[in-house]
């Protein structure tokens, strides 16, 4: 088996509503979404995904379409984080994407994991497997969800 990854970048706000710094204050960031991806290369002559797990511009299509389109340029906010809510219900055609968590780096990870996961396994019949999803919130700061450390639920 072998691994492909396919970076992404989008731009979103949130804030930590507990947080006790800076965080609890709206804010944005320009993330960084890494997609690894397991299988064995797709084998067909003649067809122009041969030799690949799967075509980068597939990835990227498949992220774009299931989830970062949703989060660009948009406000992820926590389902009880109400007055934040309030306020983004006011602003007319404003973009906001309300979570059932709190949006830390480590909870849009596993999020990405879970919407990600059953679009990437099996497409092309290769056994492919999403081994693990790396969202940056900033260059130096990051959380990885893996296929090995998924919590069964």
């Amino acid at each position: 088996m072998l691994t492909i990854t396919r970076k992404l970048e989008f731009d979103a706000g949130h804030r930590i509503p507990d947080h006790h710094s800076q965080c609890r204050n709206l804010h944005g960031h320009r993330y960084v979404l890494h997609i690894t991806l397991e299988g064995d290369p797709h084998k067909k002559d003649g067809d122009s995904s041969n030799g690949m797990i799967l075509d980068f511009s597939e990835v990227k299509r498949l992220a774009e379409t299931h989830l970062v389109s949703h989060w660009d340029h948009a406000f992820l906010v926590y389902e009880n984080d109400m007055p934040v809510r309030q306020f983004l219900d006011s602003l007319p055609n404003h973009k906001t994407v309300v979570l059932d968590r709190v949006p830390t780096a480590e909870n849009l990870a596993q999020i990405a994991f879970d919407t990600l996961k059953d679009v990437y396994e099996g497409f092309y019949g290769n056994k492919l497997v999403l081994k693990s999803i790396r969202i940056y919130e900033t260059p130096n700061c990051w959380a990885e969800v893996t296929a090995d450390s998924v919590d069964v639920r």
